[in-house]
């Protein structure tokens, strides 16, 4: 039985054949790779030109701005991923190719177990974007946060609230949960409240302020003006007066009830109505209170004091 002896020289003039191998291979590769690198720059370039085609011409006819998004990135990503396989077979890599494509359902699978919930966002997001109930520039409140929809992507919803903050809501939570969209209609109802003292007339009462209403805000033909008296109040009669308005937005509300109040209050002051208002009154009863005069100065006086001779009979009461 022979044995070969392990010769040094030998695995080092071996390991050199390899390297100087794998170097013409190189050599060999770089026009290949420099035009993968083209084709790369080339695709990238292409896909934003065409992201932004899409977005402008393609999908115009498109009313719904999150649509256009989503299908503009969506156009993006596919260029993309062809220029990447074109790459690849610039550089003659099939073999790899083949491999990257059947390790991708397995990686897919995989990550797919890891990323449930981004999934869940992506799918979500797809879905929002195809959903007519919201539209970009909406004023929604979802999840307890008022705003205009700024974005919706495959991962998020954008909210822009009225005082400039954004909220990031996730596509999963924002499909899974009710939200109030106040821009779907054109036309909203609000309220305004008030209260008129005792004795007045309430008949008076509710006949002005359905005048007032009614001549100064439009209604369409099958909406109305109402007006109920709803409580005894302490120290009044308290009604509510509902009406409608051309309204999308909250400001247009405010800006109603501001004119609404303002009207009311103006037409009650003419007519002579009392709005009144919690009075605390102090009823001293048979006590005497007097003012006495201080000795140095006639046109000074001190503290109020009380005769409490006849007893101490401090009462409070709301009027």
């Amino acid at each position: 039985m022979t044995t070969e002896k392990f010769s040094v020289e030998d695995s080092i003039t071996s390991l050199w054949d390899k390297l100087d191998g794998w170097l013409d291979a190189i050599i060999l590769k770089l026009p290949n790779l420099a035009v993968a690198i083209l084709v790369m720059v080339v695709f990238y370039f292409l896909a934003k030109g065409l992201k932004k085609l899409s977005h402008k011409v393609l999908f115009r006819k498109i009313s719904d701005e999150s649509i256009k998004q989503v299908m503009s990135k969506l156009i993006y990503t596919i260029v993309i991923l062809i220029g990447f396989f074109v790459a690849l077979g610039v550089m003659q890599l099939d073999k790899v190719l083949t491999s990257v494509l059947a390790g991708a359902g397995v990686m897919g699978l995989a990550i797919g177990f890891a990323l449930q919930g981004t999934l869940s966002n992506t799918v979500s997001g797809f879905m929002l974007s195809f959903q007519p109930k919201v539209r970009i520039g909406d004023f929604i409140d979802a999840q307890g946060k008022s705003g205009y929809v700024e974005e919706i992507d495959l991962r998020n919803v954008t909210i822009r609230q009225p005082d400039n903050d954004y909220v990031i809501i996730p596509n999963k939570i924002f499909v899974e949960n009710p939200f109030t969209n106040y821009s779907w209609t054109e036309r909203s109802r609000i309220s305004v409240s008030c209260g008129v003292g005792y004795e007045s007339d309430l008949q008076k009462v509710e006949d002005l302020v359905l005048k007032i209403i009614s001549e100064n805000f439009e209604q369409n033909q099958d909406e109305g003006i109402e007006f109920f008296f709803t409580e005894f109040g302490d120290s009044s009669i308290n009604f509510i007066t509902r009406f409608w308005i051309q309204s999308q937005k909250p400001k247009p509300k405010l800006e109603a009830q501001h004119k609404a109040i303002k009207l009311i209050k103006k037409n009650f002051d003419e007519a002579g109505i009392n709005i009144p208002f919690p009075i605390r009154t102090l009823d001293f009863g048979k006590n005497k209170l007097r003012m006495e005069p201080r000795e140095e100065s006639s046109k000074e006086w001190v503290k109020p004091s009380i005769d409490k001779s006849s007893g101490d009979n401090k009462k409070e009461s709301d009027n």
